[in-house]
């Protein structure tokens, strides 16, 4: 299997390194950090335990994690990798400067890939001799139980190696999707945003509370969202399929859109939503709610991969 180096030890990094080592990549992971190495291993050691006790890895946690190593060397860290994936801080400068380092210490055909969650590579590799090996592959938080990956070029990525980034993704078990061009927030984010943008409408002007919209979502749309997107749902909810559906509820979607006028999300409704979401969920209970959703993500994977496989 080729080499695959994780450029930050956070947790997304963390997670990244688990991803390609469960699929059998051996794996370096960088960190300019000493005491962010220091606590790598346990993270990853800590991830795959949960994966194995959920049934998505049979593999050991020790073995798996013995394709890991940890190094405070930039240039060990990507020689002889195929890809780079990078996860340092979300700012614009940090990414030319990791960036610029990372294209001239790799390889020419090391695929250089960045984690942003919005920032398009063509602000940071624009002046890049490798510009061309140069994207975004983001990932949804944690990568290692959500498997999707945006593979987002840049205008002067080359198509190969969007091809060859997407097949690294699948093969490491993740379901890459194609960005065609640059566009801020990439795709996953605007479908969040848009949802975001009519829920605190709905709770700002007095309709719904914010409990009731989550429960709108994960006991209604969310239902079906878990395994068929958004076209696939209306095709199959008119009996003449998606130009049916369209046909009989287009005007009332048009309407809707037109009443959507953005707003900032203002102090007022921060304060009510703070206070709503306290009341369900203290701040002292957040870290075990976060492991509940872990499990819950654990459950739903295993469960989807199950079926898949009984449909094959």
């Amino acid at each position: 299997m080729e080499k695959i180096a994780i450029v930050g030890a956070g947790l997304i990094g963390c997670a990244w390194a688990a991803v390609f080592a469960r699929a059998g990549h051996p794996v370096a992971l960088f960190d300019i950090s000493p005491a962010a190495l220091a606590s790598a291993t346990d993270m990853i050691t800590a991830t795959l335990t949960e994966l194995h006790r959920g049934g998505l890895i049979t593999e050991q946690p020790d073995a798996v994690l013995a394709r890991v190593s940890t190094t405070a060397s930039l240039a060990e860290a990507v020689q002889g990798a195929v890809l780079v994936q990078e996860n340092v801080r979300e700012t614009e400068e940090a990414k030319k400067e990791i960036f610029a380092e990372l294209d001239r210490l790799a390889a020419p055909g090391t695929i250089l890939a960045s984690s942003t969650s919005g920032i398009p590579a063509s602000t940071f590799t624009a002046d890049l001799p490798g510009r061309a090996r140069c994207l975004v592959g983001h990932p949804i938080n944690p990568p290692s139980l959500i498997p999707l990956v945006e593979v987002v070029p840049a205008p002067w990525t080359e198509p190969a190696i969007v091809d060859k980034a997407q097949a690294l993704y699948h093969g490491a078990g993740q379901v890459p999707i194609r960005v065609n061009r640059e566009i801020q927030g990439f795709i996953v984010n605007r479908l969040q945003g848009a949802m975001l943008s009519e829920a605190f409408r709905l709770v700002e002007d007095g309709y719904i509370s914010s409990a009731d919209v989550d429960k709108a979502v994960k006991d209604g749309l969310g239902l079906r969202w878990a395994f068929m997107g958004p076209f696939e749902t209306i095709d199959l909810n008119a009996p003449g399929g998606i130009r049916d559906y369209c046909g009989r509820y287009g005007p009332l979607y048009l309407d809707i859109a037109k009443q959507a006028q953005p707003r900032a999300w203002g102090t007022p409704l921060l304060d009510k939503l703070e206070a709503e979401r306290q009341q369900e969920l203290p701040v002292d209970a957040r870290p075990a709610r976060l492991r509940w959703r872990d499990q819950r993500l654990m459950k739903l994977v295993a469960h989807k991969r199950q079926l898949t496989e009984q449909e094959k």
